[in-house]
């Protein structure tokens, strides 16, 4: 398989405190992997180090065939970067700030590019205003359009929809996942916001105090995390009395509202769904139907944390 990113037994330790410990990653081209975990987790730790930007205690980097340690100019022409807190020339404007990136990275007559670029995060009506009067969202779209403006095979993102509105962050998402889609560009996405990474990652590595305590699509963690199954149960007849007898059965927990009017959301011990639907027919509740839900990506890296957690004490 051809990989874009690979990091093999990648540790960094400030003291004898591993930061990143033991990383292995394998990222393919046009694939967007999510690095997820809270602040202080060590995924803005491994991001440095893939840029070459800090020096690795122990393990092995590569990035589109190098390493970025031995050959950072080489990554550093094919890698785009955004990082958590973007900065610009304030007396430049937004169009300006491009131009000198481009420049700097030998973009020959990056001028129609730009114009396209500052389209696609929504800048084109502030292109010709100073960067300095930009709001902290639109810098944020700014410095996407900065990463990209030398056309990128990798693009690394860290935070990236810090302080955008919800509307910003729904183009972001999308126009991360065109990217990927139609020009084959290798996104890695540092967040701590689930939900947006689950909206559009591939696969994912959930980071819990700097160890990777598992990595893939967020579809088959859910599978593999320990925990109940997520079910709808769909209600005919008196909703608020089946919620009370559903509630009360000893395989079920945390029931909450379901995703259609008149249904009920609970978990389910692994293997008790079909006993489960027995018990409440028998107590004269109208079972619709009945679906399995795909747990959220909140709800499988609590399950991870808290794996982890009880594994180390």
């Amino acid at each position: 398989m051809a990989v874009s990113i690979r990091a093999t037994d990648l540790t960094k330790l400030y003291g004898e405190r591993p930061v990143v410990d033991h990383l292995n990653l394998e990222i393919a081209p046009g694939e967007i992997f999510g690095l997820l975990g809270p602040n202080g987790a060590g995924k803005t730790t491994t991001i440095l180090m893939l840029l070459g930007l800090i020096e690795p205690t122990s393990g092995q980097l590569e990035i589109l065939g190098h390493d970025p340690r031995r050959h950072p100019l080489e990554v550093k022409r094919m890698v785009g970067f955004l990082p958590d807190a973007v900065g610009f020339y304030d007396t430049m404007t937004g169009r300006e700030n491009l131009r000198f990136t481009a420049r700097l990275n030998g973009v020959g007559d990056p001028e129609p590019r730009l114009d396209d670029l500052l389209e696609q995060v929504g800048l084109a009506s502030a292109a010709d205003q100073a960067a300095g009067e930009y709001s902290r969202g639109m810098k944020q779209r700014l410095g996407l359009a900065d990463a990209l403006v030398k056309n990128p095979s990798v693009l690394i993102l860290d935070e990236p929809t810090t302080a955008i509105d919800p509307e910003g962050v729904a183009e972001m998402l999308s126009l991360i996942r065109h990217l990927a889609t139609d020009d084959n560009v290798t996104v890695l996405l540092s967040s701590h916001l689930l939900h947006q990474v689950q909206a559009v990652c591939d696969r994912v590595a959930i980071f819990v105090e700097g160890i990777v305590v598992a990595q893939g699509p967020p579809h088959e963690l859910a599978v593999e995390a320990e925990g109940p199954a997520r079910v709808e149960f769909r209600i005919g007849g008196d909703s608020e009395a089946a919620r009370d007898k559903l509630a009360a059965l000893d395989t079920i927990d945390d029931v909450a509202p379901g995703r259609v009017p008149g249904s009920w959301i609970a978990g389910v011990e692994t293997g008790h769904i079909p006993d489960t639907v027995r018990q409440l027919v028998s107590a004269g509740v109208d079972v619709v139907g009945i679906r399995r839900v795909d747990d959220d990506l909140d709800t499988i890296y609590r399950r991870y944390f808290e794996i982890h957690r009880e594994t180390a004490s």
